[in-house]
């Protein structure tokens, strides 16, 4: 794979926020009964993985149904602005997401069942990622571990933990290694979150978004991103250029996927929707996936790909923090603990 390529491609597209593929056919004939094409609406930097993997999915889905083929289009922004405009009418067959409150949004809106969780293997996470630090190459500002990321002197660039799962994956990855290191102390963890913050220069609208700032504006000294994000960035403009930091302690940041049932239903894509889904957990997706530094959850797989993915002692956001509708609202919702450190 020429990952310079496919990186460089995905960066080019990044301001064009919540746009339908049109031409997502992949070489695949155009859809031939009436349902229309099939889309799944996604989180932004997902946009070089479903690249692959549809093409991937559909060669399976043509050897399995008589040759059959059909188009599929992806829509690609921030998470939560996604969930959104599935709530508000875009006819999204399933949602491929980057935190399941997002998910949950659809679900209060009784567009996806209640039970979405256990329609796929690992409740419906077919990969993880986590929270890094990205620095620039000799790491100039000596950036180890959260900690150092409250010293005077530190530009970051992070994406909008109001509106973004990346950005809120990152602000919870430091609150709560804080809270860990002393002992679930909230005015500790505000401390940092505040030394943080002070030094942030741009919270960007998506995780993309901040990566393009970081890369190809120059803007900052240390980006907050997910892991497979960070070697996407590094490796596309040389790891002579820039340095991935691993925490001691940060965050596990879950994929969960869903069908959009009534979509799906409307629509008459069931079927398709579930095979769609069922093949992330698939050999050939799961090594897609590791290719991309997205930690797999098959574990012959990850095993596999053992020396790209450092081990890191990891948390996830709802043992720490209670259930994600209890994170946004105590967190992230207007008046919630972001708002309350973030005094930049």
């Amino acid at each position: 794979m020429k990952l310079s390529k496919r990186f460089f491609s995905s960066l080019l597209q990044s301001t064009l926020i919540a746009t339908v593929a049109a031409s997502a056919s992949f070489g695949v004939a155009q859809a031939q009964d009436a349902r229309g094409s099939f889309l799944n609406v996604s989180y932004d930097v997902m946009r070089d993985f479903y690249k692959e993997f549809n093409p991937l999915f559909l060669e399976d889905y043509a050897a399995k149904h008589d040759g059959k083929k059909f188009q599929i289009q992806q829509s690609h922004a921030a998470s939560s602005k996604q969930a959104l405009s599935v709530a508000n009418g875009l006819l999204a067959d399933v949602v491929t997401m980057n935190q399941s409150s997002d998910i949950q949004l659809l679900v209060d809106k009784g567009l996806i069942k209640a039970d979405w969780e256990q329609e796929f293997p690992d409740n419906a996470v077919p990969f993880t990622s986590l929270t890094v630090i990205l620095v620039r190459k000799g790491n100039p500002k000596q950036i180890q571990d959260w900690d150092d990321l409250s010293k005077d002197g530190v530009d970051i660039v992070i994406a909008n933990p109001k509106i973004t799962g990346n950005g809120r994956y990152a602000f919870l990855a430091f609150y709560g290694a804080a809270l860990k290191e002393h002992n679930g102390d909230q005015e500790k963890a505000k401390e940092l979150a505040r030394g943080i913050l002070k030094n942030v220069s741009i919270l960007e609208n998506g995780g993309r978004a901040a990566t393009t700032t970081f890369i190809q504006r120059g803007i900052g000294d240390v980006l907050l991103t997910f892991e497979n994000e960070a070697y996407m960035a590094a490796n596309e403009f040389g790891k002579d250029q820039f340095e991935v930091i691993y925490p001691k302690y940060s965050i596990k940041a879950e994929n969960p996927v869903a069908i959009v049932d009534t979509v799906a239903e409307r629509k008459g894509s069931q079927a398709v929707a579930k095979e769609y889904l069922d093949y992330l957990w698939s050999e050939p997706a799961q090594e897609l996936a590791a290719s991309l530094y997205l930690r797999p959850s098959d574990e012959t797989v990850l095993k596999k790909y053992a020396e790209r993915f450092p081990a890191v002692d990891t948390f996830r956001a709802t043992e720490t923090f209670g259930a994600w509708p209890d994170i946004m609202k105590n967190y992230f919702a207007d008046g919630g603990v972001f708002d309350e450190v973030n005094k930049r």
